[in-house]
């Protein structure tokens, strides 16, 4: 029994040496390094690490979904009114190669032909009239989109916010493009007559089927349209994008304090 008791007591005496060896390793592991080996690692460590660094620059503060949502309209309106200023003149659509309106994807063929048999400058005039239309619907559109913004309801703002540097400007044309186009196609239309490129694009149109005895058509005003829109978004994009990354462009103090609560 006696000598039990003697081996029970070299296996407690034998832990315990184990025990403080190991507290005495942990201390200078500690020490050196910075690593508490008592401390269980926890299986959501690296994705918590990954959170902070990448939510490092976000300082949201007391911002309320109300105040976001209004900086995001504020910023949207200020690139409307700053693109239709732009685009709304002579060649602001002609000779911006951003938004230029292109022969459309149909009729491409026919100015191919026509330049194959001399008639380039008939095309040409096709292309800037459609451009010229643009130049003069586009200085009705502000209302039109302040309208779609203002109506606009942004159901989850601050992920808007935290989004890539278009992502309100991708939102709103979305959410508005086919309201933007029902009220904006009777613009063009009027546009289209008044600067001569309906009877011109009847022409050209007219004189591709007589010489290839084809029966070639297109709606020119749903394409004008189209791309005159999407032209107005271009520039909102691309203002939404300097608001985001340059301070200076932040013109309002709500602007600021918006867009300021996410720094690149």
């Amino acid at each position: 029994m006696k000598k039990n008791y003697l081996i029970v007591a070299g296996l407690l005496l034998s832990t315990l040496t184990q025990a403080q060896i190991g507290d005495v390793l942990n201390s200078i592991i500690k020490d050196k390094t910075g690593v508490d080996l008592t401390k269980p690692k926890s299986g959501n460590s690296t994705s918590t690490n990954t959170t902070t660094a990448s939510n490092s620059n976000i300082n949201l503060g007391n911002l309320t979904q109300t105040e976001i949502s209004s900086g995001l309209k504020q910023a949207l309106n200020l690139g409307v009114t700053e693109g239709v200023k732009k685009l709304g003149v002579t060649d602001g659509f002609y000779k911006n190669e951003l938004v230029k309106i292109l022969m459309p994807e149909k009729l491409r063929k026919i100015d191919t032909t026509l330049r194959t048999l001399g008639l380039g400058s008939l095309a040409d005039q096709g292309v800037k009239l459609m451009n010229r239309a643009a130049e003069d619907a586009v200085t009705e559109a502000t209302p039109i989109f302040a309208n779609a913004i203002t109506s606009m309801t942004i159901t989850d703002a601050k992920n808007i916010l935290l989004g890539n540097n278009t992502a309100a400007t991708n939102y709103l044309q979305t959410k508005t493009q086919s309201q933007l186009f029902t009220a904006f196609q009777p613009k063009v239309k009027a546009s289209l007559g008044k600067v001569g490129a309906d009877t011109a694009w009847k022409n050209i149109i007219s004189k591709y089927n007589m010489l290839t005895g084809q029966a070639v058509t297109t709606d020119l005003n749903a394409y004008v349209t189209t791309e005159t829109i999407n032209g107005v978004f271009k520039m909102v994009a691309e203002k939404e994008t300097g608001i985001r990354n340059n301070s200076a462009l932040r013109t309002t103090t709500l602007l600021e304090k918006v867009f300021g609560a996410v720094k690149k």
